[in-house]
């Protein structure tokens, strides 16, 4: 009775707000097999993200049971003579209160939902999942049959709709493309409340514009991911650099091998620019063991900064003899500071989840929970060398606040035809800054510095015609974001918000699209 009552204080702020014209109980018939709550809880926890800089409070949230709640509640908006506003939250690990929305209704996607939505074809080598499944849960059900997914995220306790949504990218890109390009299938709730099934033959309009489109055009309720064999190992190796045109070569020469058979390539490409003075050692580097250190001064770093090239060879315990050769293989190819080698090797679903364990980490020290104004950029291969000498060895000044991320992809691996944004060249690189904020007494750690520093970073690209693209981009307003498009992407975008989403009630939070009914609602 007291959840009834909260709903309903909730619904009639939303008439006070947006201006229903119909019974605020006509909410509660929809008939929804899951929960619409107005919880204090559930309120707060839809009011914030992994970001920690914004904060916008629902109106209710709902924890749909099936697509068809979803479906219920986004035409009960877009059929309102005022409407309302919807948006999808998965995991909350948004940045810029994307996933929010104020005096609308949040659905969260993860957790909750009756009847696990998570088949697997062997035969066809696919899994369907719920668009709020956790990445760690698809992993876990499918290797059970020996299979998994072939493109990852670094960080699997991320939602399947999410990743979706943007691109989903891990150093398994350069070969398999981001995870926008292992999809078959997607059922989505458009912005008309349509529950739609849409692939490469039936709706592929939709198809595309859903995948890496902000969450605009449609909610993600089933996803049909392409899988592979699973390998059992992993072997990981580390290996340093000084110079950064040699680092950056190897790179590119490692993603170049993408159309070679398996045993004459690497399976994961990534790396990581190390600006700070004292021990290679956070996070994300545990490899370097503080009873071991290494100095960033006693290896003769170019301009103060190390780039550490991160790889990692798959295999099954059957081939595993073989292993060896064809890393020293591969090893020789390269120029990287002799003596530098890191290696270990660990079971696949190890490696795969070794964000998670890092996480574990910060909980336990009350560092995980603090602001963090991520900034993530892809950066043209032929800018690449300015953006070192402008952002590492300039802007940061030999300080940082968490790990900074460096690894090139693919363009033929992505598909045009999506949503996303990527620069125009054949090769462009990731460059992503995953500081924390820390009230540690150093100034270069807050909140305001860094986010300062963000600006500066995106000023010099601008001021130097980078080129550069937002990936998981944050603007402030629509000038901004048609320049992110560009014109012929505008256009296209613009059109497939007209065709499915015309009032402009989903993911408001991406400050994409004032809400056409009552702009007094926007997040903004």
């Amino acid at each position: 009775m007291a959840t009834k009552l909260l709903l309903t204080l909730a619904i009639c702020r939303l008439i006070v707000t947006v201006g229903f014209t119909f019974n605020p109980n006509d909410l509660l018939r929809l008939g929804l097999d899951g929960k619409l709550s107005a919880a204090p809880a559930d309120l707060q926890s839809a009011s914030v993200d992994f970001g920690g800089v914004y904060r916008a409070e629902p109106m209710a949230v709902l924890h749909p049971a099936t697509s068809e709640d979803v479906a219920r509640l986004v035409k009960a908006a877009y059929d309102s003579a005022r409407g309302f506003t919807v948006s999808a939250r998965g995991h909350g690990h948004s940045i810029n209160g994307q996933a929010m929305t104020r005096n609308g209704v949040v659905v969260q996607m993860s957790g909750g939902l009756k009847n696990k939505m998570l088949t697997i074809s062997e035969k066809f080598m696919y899994a369907d999942v719920w668009g709020g499944e956790l990445w760690i849960d698809v992993l876990t059900s499918t290797l059970e049959y020996g299979l998994a997914p072939k493109s990852w995220t670094d960080y699997l306790y991320l939602t399947v709709g999410g990743t979706l949504s943007n691109a989903g990218i891990s150093g398994q890109a350069f070969n398999h493309g981001p995870q926008i390009s292992n999809v078959h299938e997607l059922d989505v709730v458009t912005g008309k409340g349509e529950l739609l099934t849409c692939s490469e033959k039936e709706n592929s309009e939709l198809f595309q514009a859903v995948l890496g489109g902000l969450g605009q055009f449609g909610i993600i309720t089933r996803a049909r991911i392409a899988l592979e064999q699973a390998p059992q190992r992993v072997r990981w190796i580390r290996v340093l650099y000084s110079n950064f045109s040699t680092f950056t070569h190897d790179q590119e020469y490692l993603i170049s091998l993408h159309g070679k058979p398996a045993s004459q390539k690497f399976d994961y490409v990534e790396g990581f620019v190390i600006v700070d003075e004292g021990l290679i050692n956070n996070w994300r580097s545990s490899f370097f063991s503080p009873s071991n250190p290494v100095k960033v001064s006693s290896l003769k770093a170019e301009g103060g900064v190390l780039y550490c090239l991160e790889i990692t060879k798959n295999y099954h315990l059957s081939n595993a003899d073989t292993i060896d050769q064809e890393i020293e293989i591969l090893l020789k190819k390269l120029n990287y500071i002799p003596a530098s080698e890191f290696t270990t090797d660990l079971p696949y679903v190890d490696f795969l989840d070794r964000v998670h364990k890092a996480e574990l980490k910060l909980r336990s020290k009350g560092l995980w929970e603090v602001p963090h104004p991520w900034l993530n950029l892809f950066v043209p291969k032929s800018r690449i060398a300015e953006f070192d000498k402008g952002v590492f060895k300039g802007i940061l000044g030999n300080k940082t606040s968490g790990p900074i991320l460096i690894y090139p992809m693919n363009k033929n691996k992505w598909d045009d035809r999506s949503s996303v944004v990527t620069p125009e060249e054949d090769v462009f690189y990731l460059v992503a800054f995953l500081r924390s904020a820390l009230e540690s007494g150093d100034e270069t750690q807050t909140l305001d510095y860094l986010s300062n520093q963000n600006y500066e970073i995106l000023k010099f690209c601008e001021d130097e015609s980078i080129n550069a693209k937002q990936y998981l981009p944050h603007y402030d307003n629509q000038r901004e974001w048609r320049d992110h498009f560009g014109e012929k992407y505008w256009t296209r975008f613009q059109q497939r918000k007209l065709e499915f989403d015309p009032r402009h009630i989903l993911a408001t939070g991406q400050r994409i699209f004032m809400p056409s009914f009552n702009p007094n609602i926007a997040n903004w």
